[in-house]
């Protein structure tokens, strides 16, 4: 089933152009249906994982993949939110060429994280890593225009040097510990510490993939891509597998020294800070809502950092509400950019009149990023912000609070310019987008409500997966 999970996607993906010459629904739906198997194989491993077991994947002595309650949350996370944006393309994407291409790079990339996220192996980690840095290379230039490429270009380049950073800093590990394997590296690393220089270049790989201070400029650029790739790109997948590597690393199997539980957060908080100050006066849509994930990234490192049960159990709760509200915004900001050809939010104005639905989903997805209750994100964000002032780290605890507040205003000030008040231009009073995209942007919007109301078992399960992460 773990090797469903991965390869599903994974290999699926290279038949999807040789469909698209049959029979261009048929690759549609294709792609779709090698998400929602793979989704499934996740979810039928829900169980056995929740009672505590490992389930490891290994051949002639060497383990491949494991997977515990960590990878089938991120699994679950990643795959869900993927499913609702490739539904979503099938309504963007019918306008534009290079649909093969397109849906064969999204379904690689999402196999591409399965492998990531399963992965027992330093190695198949960087692997993998590299893998999505390909895909997210191509998605992000989609467009083939000059400046989409110049971007894309930007994003690899960015991202590869991290990684290569993060690569010495494996070997490093191996060095010390003999050893590539997590397992054996958790034990070795109970009777000594791996060196700090070792683990700041690995963070450095951390922090250029998911745009963190001061490796986040690639982020907001990549707003080039089509809608549904920043969706993909900023909420479900690729900024996550860097938290998800901390995570891993370091709230899982690496002990660190004291000095990382101040450094980190005093990063994050930065991050969050600066990021939050861009999105308050930047007028393009999809850059505004990308600096907000830069800043909401920020808060998920803070969590991870602190060490503590209740601020990893938040940023990971964290990484759940924030995938699911953050997808919601880059979806319906897709509708408006296609409908509107416009993203000038000083431009645009009064689509509520015409665009209900995904004015009242941006409105939801919005309040959860927020994170005003009783929407989900208001419970991650306070379990964040509690487990950073019980930790005495009152100053930076501050200046996340800085943060929260300037993510309540530019939010506000978006829906507001785009949504209410009069149109600058009558011809931009357009209708709702196609069937598909509307129903994926409402489900999202319902889903950030609803979340807070049924965040009783995600809880549970996320305190459950710290203590079998400190264990």
């Amino acid at each position: 089933m773990v090797w469903m999970v991965v390869c599903v996607p994974l290999l699926g993906s290279l038949f999807l152009p040789l469909l698209g010459g049959y029979s261009l629904k048929l690759r549609n739906w294709s792609a779709l249906g090698l998400v929602v198997a793979s989704f499934i194989c996740a979810a039928a491993l829900l169980p056995v994982v929740d009672q505590g077991r490992l389930v490891p994947v290994a051949a002639a002595d060497f383990t491949w993949f494991q997977a515990d309650r960590l990878a089938i949350f991120m699994a679950l996370v990643s795959l869900g939110v993927g499913s609702v944006i490739v539904a979503y393309s099938h309504g963007y994407i019918a306008h534009y060429r290079w649909q093969n291409e397109y849906y064969f790079m999204v379904v690689l990339f999402l196999g591409a994280m399965m492998g990531l996220v399963f992965s027992q192996n330093l190695i198949l980690i960087f692997v993998f890593w590299e893998i999505t840095a390909l895909a997210c290379w191509r998605l992000i230039g989609f467009f083939r225009k000059d400046p989409c490429v110049i971007r894309a270009d930007k994003a690899f380049l960015v991202t590869v040097f991290g990684a290569l950073m993060m690569l010495i800093g494996f070997i490093m590990i191996f060095g010390q510990t003999g050893s590539f394997d997590l397992g054996v590296i958790h034990h070795a690393t109970r009777d000594h510490r791996i060196s700090n220089l070792a683990m700041a270049l690995i963070l450095c790989g951390i922090l250029s993939k998911s745009a963190t201070l001061p490796l986040h400029t690639w982020l907001p650029d990549a707003g080039v891509a089509p809608s549904p790739v920043t969706a993909l790109l900023h909420a479900a997948v690729l900024v996550k597998i860097g938290v998800y590597v901390y995570a891993r690393l370091f709230a899982g199997t690496i002990p660190v020294s004291e000095v990382w539980h101040t450094l980190v957060p005093a990063v994050a908080g930065a991050s969050a800070l600066v990021s939050a100050g861009a999105a308050l006066i930047e007028t393009d849509l999809k850059r505004i809502i990308a600096y907000s994930t830069i800043s909401q990234l920020g808060f998920i490192l803070l969590g991870l950092s602190l060490g503590s049960v209740m601020g990893v159990g938040g940023a990971l709760l964290y990484i759940l509400m924030h995938g699911i509200s953050k997808g919601g915004l880059f979806l319906c900001a897709g509708i408006v950019e296609q409908k509107t050809h416009q993203k000038d939010i000083t431009k645009l104005g009064g689509l509520a009149k015409t665009m209900p639905i995904t004015a009242l989903s941006f409105l939801f997805c919005a309040f959860s990023v927020m994170g005003l209750p009783p929407f989900g994100g208001f419970f991650s964000k306070y379990m964040v912000m509690v487990s950073v002032f019980q930790a005495g780290q009152f100053w930076i605890g501050s200046m996340f609070l800085v943060g929260a507040c300037l993510t309540v205003i530019y939010l506000l000030r978006v829906f507001t310019f785009v949504f209410l008040g009069v149109s600058r231009d009558e011809k931009q009073l357009v209708p709702e987008g196609s069937l598909v995209m509307v129903v994926s942007v409402a489900f999202l919007g319902v889903l950030s409500l609803a979340s807070g109301f049924l965040v009783g078992y995600p809880a549970t399960f996320l305190s459950a997966t710290v203590r079998q992460m400190a264990g």
